[in-house]
C-alpha cells in the first residue's frame, strides 16, 4: 500500500497561519477584548441604561437603545478626545486631541522602552518610579540652579537626568550581580528610598524653593525648556523626538548589537549563555544601567517639558507602573512599545473627555488597561474565545478517499 503525501500548504495559508499564531494578532485582540468589557461596563453604569431596563419586556427596543446611545458615545467621546474632534471649526483646532495623546504618550514610550530592555534579559524592573524621581531631582537641579547658554543647558539637564536613572538602576543590577539579590524586592525598596529621599530634599535640600514651605521645586529656566513643536497653542514638545529616538536607538541595541545580542542569550537561558562565555553579572549590570537610563529619560522628560513650573514627589504620576503595562502590551518590542505608548496615550487623554462629556467615570479607562495585561498574560484565553489555532499546530489535510482506494 502507498502512502500519499498531503499537498503542501499555499502561500497565503501558511502567510494566515503565521498572523493567526503570533504574538502581534493577541496584543490586538487583547485590546478588542478589554474595549467590549468596558462596553458593557460603560452600559451597566449609565443610568439610562438603568432606568430603560425598568421596562424591558414591555418595550425591549429602549434599552438597546440606551445601551448603543451609551457605548457609542462614550467611545466616540473617547476618539474625539484622543485622536480627532469633528466638532472643532477647523483642522489645526480639530487635531489638537492627538497631540495631547502623544504628549501623554511620550514618557509612557520612553518608561515601556526602558521596561522592555530588562525583559529581554531576563530582569524585571518596576523600579520605575525611583528612577524617574532620581533622573528628575539631578535633571532638575541642574535646569533650574545652573546657568548655561540656551541649548547647552538642556542637554546638560537632559545628560544629567539621564545619568541620574542610569545610576538607581546600576545599583539594581550591581547587587543582583554580586549578591544575587532579587530586582523585584530591590527595586520596590529603591522605589521607597527614592521617594523619601527626594520629598526631603524639596522640604530642606537643594530642591528647595528659597522663601516657600511648599515642597516644590523652583521653575526650570527657560534656557532649559524643551521647546514646542507645533507652537505655543499645543502642548506638544522636542520629549516627542527624543522618544522617536529612543525607540530607534533601542531597536538598533537589541537587533543590530553585539551587546545587544549578549542581551538576548542572557534572557533565554543565562545558563546556555555563561557557558558561550557571556560575563552573566556584567550583562547584568549593563541592561540596568540601560534600563534606569531610558525610564530616566521619562523623568527628565517631565521636568524640561511637561511640568516646568516646578516638581513635586508625586512627579512620575503612575508613569512607573504604566510602563509595565506598556512594555507587557508591546511584547518587549520597541517597535511594539511605542505604538502600546500611543495607545495608552490616548486612553489618558480620551478618558478625561469621556468622563467629562459623557458621564463616564475615569476608573473605567483604569479598568480597560488592567483587562489588557489579564488578556495578554493569558494567550490561550484569547486563542479560546477567537478560535485560533495555538503555535506551531498545523492545519490537518483532508483525506484523498479516491487516491488511497486507488492505492489499495
Amino acid at each position: 500500500m502507498t502512502k500519499t503525501r498531503p499537498p503542501e500548504q499555499s502561500r497565503w495559508d501558511r502567510a494566515f497561519r503565521e498572523i493567526t499564531t503570533g504574538n502581534a494578532i493577541i496584543s490586538v485582540l487583547a485590546v478588542v477584548l478589554a474595549l467590549l468589557v468596558g462596553a458593557v461596563m460603560i452600559a451597566f453604569t449609565n443610568k439610562d441604561v438603568q432606568a430603560a431596563s425598568g421596562y424591558f419586556f414591555s418595550r425591549p427596543t429602549d434599552l438597546l437603545g440606551a445601551i448603543w446611545n451609551a457605548v457609542a458615545g462614550a467611545y466616540s467621546a473617547l476618539f474625539q478626545g484622543s485622536v480627532y474632534n469633528f466638532r472643532r471649526p477647523s483642522f489645526a483646532a480639530g487635531i489638537k486631541p492627538l497631540t495631547e495623546t502623544l504628549t501623554f504618550a511620550t514618557p509612557l514610550i520612553m518608561a515601556g522602552l526602558g521596561v522592555a530592555l530588562g525583559f529581554r534579559v531576563g530582569m524585571f524592573n518596576i523600579g520605575g518610579r525611583g528612577q524617574m524621581l532620581i533622573a528628575a531631582a539631578l535633571g532638575g537641579w541642574v535646569g533650574f540652579a545652573v546657568d548655561l547658554p540656551y541649548g547647552l543647558h538642556m542637554v546638560a539637564a537632559l545628560v544629567a537626568g539621564i545619568l541620574g536613572g542610569a545610576l538607581w538602576g546600576g545599583i539594581v543590577g550591581l547587587l543582583k550581580a554580586r549578591t544575587g539579590a532579587h530586582e523585584v524586592i530591590t527595586t520596590i525598596m529603591l522605589n521607597y528610598v527614592a521617594f523619601y529621599l527626594v520629598s526631603y530634599l524639596l522640604r530642606d535640600g537643594f530642591l528647595k524653593t528659597p522663601g516657600s514651605n511648599n515642597p516644590k521645586s523652583p521653575a526650570t529656566q527657560a534656557t532649559a525648556v524643551f521647546p514646542d513643536l507645533l507652537g505655543p497653542t499645543y502642548s506638544l514638545h522636542f520629549g516627542f523626538i527624543l522618544a522617536i529616538v529612543a525607540t530607534i536607538f533601542t531597536w538598533w541595541l537589541l537587533s543590530r548589537s553585539n551587546l545587544g545580542f549578549q542581551f538576548r542569550a542572557v534572557g533565554l537561558n543565562p545558563h546556555a549563555a555563561r557557558v558561550a562565555g557571556i560575563s552573566v553579572k556584567r550583562i547584568y549590570v549593563y541592561a540596568m544601567l540601560l534600563s534606569g537610563g531610558l525610564i530616566g529619560l521619562a523623568g527628565i522628560n517631565q521636568v524640561l517639558g511637561t511640568t516646568t513650573s516646578g516638581f513635586g514627589a508625586g512627579l512620575d504620576s503612575g508613569i512607573g507602573f504604566d510602563a509595565i503595562t506598556v512594555a507587557l502590551l508591546g511584547r518587549s518590542k520597541p517597535w511594539g512599545v511605542f505604538a502600546a505608548g500611543i495607545l495608552f496615550g490616548a486612553f489618558k487623554a480620551g478618558g478625561f473627555s469621556m468622563q467629562a462629556a459623557e458621564g463616564v467615570p475615569i476608573d473605567i479607562v483604569l479598568v480597560v488597561q488592567s483587562l489588557i495585561v489579564l488578556f495578554i498574560a493569558a494567550p490561550p484565553l484569547v486563542r479560546a474565545i477567537f478560535r485560533l489555532p495555538a503555535p506551531g499546530t498545523t492545519r490537518r489535510a483532508l483525506p484523498n478517499v479516491t487516491q488511497e482506494v486507488a492505492a489499495k
